[in-house]
């Protein structure tokens, strides 16, 4: 199995910065797109902003030039700086990892999409 875990979510004033964790561990051989999305109540989920693991990224147009995704593919993490943050940035801000299973040195051949729990950012203004 395959869990993701997020971190550093929390309540900041508009204008300020946060940054979020997501770490993957379980049966991995590798790891192809990381992402991070988010949902407002209310509002469907949406793409924030993915990498891939040559570490190409594609962001919203909400969030270009404030926020900046990166990777750790040794620790199997992606990182979502989020500067300059607005109310409107306020969501449940979830994790997906495109995972191909197995072991550090075996590919099982099983490749699937994992999502972390989630973690709620709040901008208060």
């Amino acid at each position: 199995q395959v869990q993701l875990v997020e971190s550093g979510g929390g309540l900041v004033q508009a204008g300020g910065s946060l940054r979020l964790s997501c770490a993957a561990s379980g049966s991995i051989f590798s790891i192809n797109a990381m992402g991070w999305y988010r949902q407002a109540p209310g509002k469907q989920r949406e793409l924030v902003a993915d990498i891939t693991s040559r570490g190409s990224t594609n962001y919203a147009d909400s969030v270009k030039g404030r926020f900046t995704i990166s990777r750790d593919n040794a620790k199997n993490t992606v990182y979502l700086q989020m500067n300059s943050l607005k109310s409107e940035d306020t969501a449940v801000y979830s994790c997906k990892a495109h995972v191909l299973r197995g072991s550090r040195t075996y590919y099982s051949g099983v490749r699937s999409d994992y999502w972390g729990q989630g973690t709620q950012v709040t901008v208060s203004s």
